[in-house]
């Protein structure tokens, strides 16, 4: 059993941290390279940095702002949005990133899954599934959660797992923002579904609910990303509650 991982999130619209509910709304958090440097130092075990307008404006994740992330922080990093094409994918690993992650493109071009992972290696590929409940199961969507595909979310994550996506970056779009909890059978599904990692994201506020995911939910890892850009909860006293609650982190 692997130590479970707690993730810190900066979702990024024109070169600035953002946060929103339900993927709407989004409000401005701070400087990117500024917050990344922050989280390395309060002892998250990997940081994500999504593009959240990227794939809508059809533009590239930005590779130079990527390096600089790079340069100030020490543990694994993972950028996605916008992601496309294997030149995309080279361009950010050279820059430093640690793992890349796929969604709309791997929707429309599954064979990227397995391209990428025969040419970079299954552990710097990440399949980012947003997914949102419908009729008694999860449907994933796509273009920042803005169109649904008809995929079964659980589905899509075997397939993504057996075209050599080395971990599966799993958001509930219900939960995403609300800070009610992360969807514990969504997360689950997936997790017993797959043989690769599945770090679950949307809606941590509390302690518990990241005992839940980790537990529960069956996550290798929990995102967070408003809990901590507002101050709620830090990395710090959520490590201390996991190991009293018996949890290896």
């Amino acid at each position: 059993m692997s130590k479970k991982k707690i993730i810190a999130c900066l979702d990024m619209k024109d070169g600035r941290v953002v946060k929103g509910i339900n993927f709407e709304n989004v409000e401005d958090m701070g400087d990117p390279v500024e917050m990344a440097a922050f989280y390395d130092k309060e002892g998250a075990d990997e940081i994500v940095f999504l593009d959240i307008s990227a794939t809508v404006e059809g533009r590239k994740t930005m590779v130079d702002l990527a390096r600089k992330v790079a340069e100030k922080v020490n543990v694994p990093f993972t950028v996605g949005g916008g992601i496309s094409t294997l030149e995309d994918i080279e361009k950010l690993l050279e820059a430093g990133v640690t793992k890349v992650s796929i969604g709309t493109a791997a929707v429309r071009n599954p064979q990227l899954i397995s391209e990428s992972a025969k040419k970079f290696g299954s552990e710097h590929i990440v399949l980012a599934c947003d997914a949102k409940k419908n009729n008694g199961g999860w449907e994933v969507y796509i273009y920042g959660g803005k169109e649904p595909t008809g995929l079964d979310a659980v589905e899509w994550c075997k397939k993504a797992a057996e075209l050599g996506a080395g971990e599966i970056l799993l958001t509930s779009i219900d939960a995403d923002g609300a800070q009610n909890g992360y969807d514990i059978p969504l997360t689950r599904a997936v997790a017993e579904a797959v043989n690769v990692p599945v770090v679950a994201s949307g809606g941590a506020g509390k302690l518990e609910h990241f005992k839940d995911v980790l537990v529960e939910g069956k996550a290798a890892g929990a995102l967070g990303a408003s809990v901590f850009h507002k101050g709620i909860l830090k990395i710090s006293e959520i490590k201390e509650y996991l190991r009293s609650q018996g949890v290896d982190v």
